[in-house]
């Protein structure tokens, strides 16, 4: 039985990993951390440091300025850390490579299993298709959706582009050029609207076909499933930096 400390356990992405986890035998969630005031089946601090059940993996979807204690958290009591906030600074970021070296770490830009399945097979097919084929990249996501394009576009494309040894240029838009596409050129464009959850297409098109690799999300929900893969993943693990390709990695 793996244990989990939840935190950010009283929001809305952590509502759906204890529903989950409450579905599963294999792992049980034996605390919680959110500065908002809940009752729960389990104990919940507003600080992490305040945590004293035993822990395996720490699971995150709270909030970057929570890094710092989770990483201090987790190096005085020897637990996992799965981070699932966005928004980290370069600066958090290479903290978190820096723990890594002390610590087991898993960190992923999208906690979809699904998305990172897409990532290495579009890494495949841009080995296998060569530069005969131009590459393009579209997403779609909800109309309140502030950056664009999205982390996991730019994920996508750098999968791809490390596939052809990082030899592609991004281009983002094309209406004020006028000229032909060039071969090396990698096209990422943005779609916004409605309530859209998440929508990512990989398109290789060459000489008289087109191969598209796509990924629709219904639902926020997947990424908890993803979330609670990954520490299950994780207990037990030794120092180092883990992603989703990781696991995905491990299971094909």
């Amino acid at each position: 039985m793996t244990k989990l400390l939840l935190c950010g356990c009283a929001g809305k992405m952590g509502a759906a990993v204890r529903n989950i986890v409450g579905g599963r035998r294999d792992c049980k969630i034996v605390a919680g951390v959110d500065r908002a005031p809940v009752e729960l089946d389990f104990p919940v601090y507003e600080d992490i440091g305040a945590a004293r059940e035993p822990v395996d993996v720490v699971v995150d979807f709270s909030h970057p300025s929570a890094l710092e204690p989770i990483l201090r958290y987790c190096r005085a009591h020897g637990a996992a850390a799965v981070l699932c906030t966005t928004g980290y600074s370069q600066e958090q970021v290479q903290a978190v490579e820096s723990a890594s070296r002390e610590l087991p770490v898993f960190y992923s830009r999208n906690m979809s299993l699904g998305i990172n399945l897409l990532m290495e097979l579009a890494k495949t097919a841009a080995g296998v298709l060569g530069e005969g084929f131009d590459v393009e990249i579209v997403e779609a996501h909800h109309n309140q959706k502030i950056d664009a394009p999205s982390g996991t576009a730019l994920m996508l494309a750098d999968a791809v582009n490390g596939a052809r040894e990082g030899g592609m240029k991004y281009t983002y838009d094309r209406h004020s050029q006028r000229r032909k596409r060039e071969p090396a050129e990698l096209g990422i464009h943005s779609v916004r609207g409605g309530t859209i959850v998440g929508e990512h297409k990989v398109i290789f098109a060459g000489q008289h076909e087109v191969i598209t690799l796509s990924h629709s999300a219904q639902s926020k929900e997947l990424f908890a499933v993803g979330a609670v893969n990954a520490a299950l993943f994780m207990a037990g693990r030794g120092p180092g930096l883990f992603d989703m390709g990781s696991l995905v990695r491990e299971v094909i």
